[in-house]
């Protein structure tokens, strides 16, 4: 069912691409209503417009607060044009058809980034816009609403095909998408409400995100994926190489977040199915690659590489002699991304400007949805307590802290082997610790031949001296792990037997 637009209202916090929308319905007689700044832009750019005030004759009030919000407008875009009731209605009221609204908010979200007075934040609420939306996207049957700028050429390819007049699939589909859009704002102004209370976890919980891409497929062939972020994007910009895949970007998180956790500026991550296969945190660039990739080369095949600095060519040339899905840095020199990119299906991606300050982590199945507040402390000496009579060195005691911070970010049940702050063997994901404890020392004996001054991290406490004493007879010579055993005492007893350096943290850390 086609309809006939005679009349649109307009009003927009974007103003680009204007002109040609303006000409459309110039073209087809279509007469505009608009206020505040886009009615001046409109008669800036030499248009015809009516002026709210005077369609209503009714002034602005409340310094701009309330111009829309008026019946002649709503009843305008509200009433069933087919029945009789609303057109007597109309007709008794000296008032008339509004048949295009386009709309566009106040951009809060910038606003958001911009300031923090509160009083400045809520004048920039937008309240007549949504409510124009939500009236014509109710009456879909006979308004069309457009809500983007990117919907402009849409709407005047509309008006083209059918001189003037817009289809009902048209107008349904934008219904749809003008529902999402007061949703979506809704939810920033509620965001940012129950963050200003503290208030995490309300009653009614709200989420809202723009479509970063729609991915080829999910973990496997026969599942769809798309990514969303709760920002304009997330932050991260492909420089190189094919799209990334769900598999890709729950590594790259992955890889990210144990980054970020490392000392400004040094660190090298290797992650393979979201698990770390190496990390070292060396001054050195190229020693630290060279280190974290050491640990575990064969599960490093196909992984994923995080840098927490600038790539250079020299690391660039050792890249390239192993095959990864993707290499994160922060930049890449002119020479090192001539380099990388001889290999077509490589991704490489600048997280410079990805900023890890997300607070809370959602998990769902099927309609239900978890959330909790992400493991993000930073650690310090003071975190944790020395039980044994034999104290750590300060070589130890920065490899531990170093073996129990990467431990987090291991797939419970965790065990993490180190030494120079360079991961030597890593345990993971596995039911019993006791295996976790086997898996990383195996990883450490097949492919690192140095085992003086290990340290070992466990995410949670030794349910039995079984675990630490495997460990201190691998060549283990320092543990941490959080207390709350029931035999506690028994391991500390058995750390000082065989003159162990044991450190008990105050939080425990499973990453399931």
């Amino acid at each position: 069912m086609k309809k006939k637009i005679k009349t649109a209202l307009i009003s927009v916090s974007d103003k680009k691409n204007l002109k040609p929308l303006l000409n459309i319905l110039k073209k087809n007689k279509i007469k505009i209503i608009s206020s505040g700044g886009t009615y001046k832009e409109i008669k800036r750019l030499k248009f015809k417009c009516l002026e709210v005030s005077e369609f209503t004759d009714s002034p602005e009030i409340l310094e701009g607060r309330v111009k829309t919000l008026h019946p002649k407008i709503h009843a305008g875009i509200l009433n069933k044009r087919e029945k009789k009731s609303h057109l007597k209605d109309l007709k008794d009221n000296g008032f008339e058809n509004i048949d295009l609204v386009i709309v566009n908010f106040y951009p809060l979200e910038n606003t958001l980034k911009k300031i923090s007075n509160h009083q400045k934040i809520i004048e920039n609420i937008d309240i007549g816009g949504p409510t124009m939306v939500r009236s014509a996207a109710k009456n879909y049957n006979d308004v069309a609403v457009i809500t983007s700028t990117d919907q402009y050429e849409e709407l005047i390819q509309e008006l083209n095909k059918f001189k003037g007049s817009t289809s009902l699939n048209f107008r349904e589909k934008l219904s749809g998408i003008a529902f999402s859009e007061t949703a979506y704002y809704d939810s920033v102004i509620s965001s940012y409400f129950n963050k200003k209370s503290n208030n995490i976890f309300p009653k009614k919980k709200i989420f809202h995100g723009n479509l970063i891409e729609q991915l080829r497929y999910g973990e496997n062939p026969h599942q769809q994926s798309a990514i969303y972020s709760s920002n304009s994007n997330n932050n991260l910009k492909q420089i190189h190489g094919r799209q990334l895949s769900y598999n890709n970007y729950n590594d790259i998180f992955s890889a990210l977040a144990i980054s970020r956790s490392l000392p400004k500026g040094k660190g090298t991550v290797i992650v393979k199915h979201a698990n770390p296969c190496g990390v070292s945190a060396k001054n050195n660039h190229l020693e630290s690659y060279k280190s974290a990739l050491s640990c575990d080369p064969v599960s490093a095949f196909g992984g994923i590489v995080s840098c927490n600095f600038r790539i250079t060519k020299s690391l660039a040339v050792e890249l390239n002699k192993l095959f990864f899905e993707v290499i994160i840095a922060n930049g890449f020199e002119n020479n090192a991304t001539r380099i990388l990119t001889t290999k077509k299906n490589l991704r490489l991606i600048d997280g410079t400007n990805y900023i890890s300050k997300e607070l809370h982590k959602f998990l769902s199945f099927n309609q239900d949805i978890m959330i909790q507040s992400e493991d993000l402390n930073l650690f310090s000496n003071k975190n944790f307590k020395i039980v044994s009579k034999r104290k750590p060195t300060p070589k130890q005691l920065k490899d531990l802290i170093f073996a129990f911070n990467v431990c987090r970010y291991v797939k419970s049940n965790a065990i993490v082997l180190a030494s120079n702050e360079t991961t030597i063997g890593i345990g993971s994901g596995q039911p019993s610790r006791l295996d976790s404890c086997q898996i990383a020392i195996n990883k450490m004996k097949k492919f690192n031949l140095r085992t003086d001054n290990v340290v070992a991290a466990s995410d949670a406490f030794f349910p039995f001296v079984d675990g630490v004493e495997k460990l201190i007879q691998s060549g283990v010579k320092a543990v941490i792990q959080p207390s709350g055993s029931i035999r506690d005492k028994e391991i500390i007893n058995y750390a000082n037997e065989t003159d162990t350096v044991l450190l008990f943290s105050k939080t425990r850390h499973f990453r399931h």
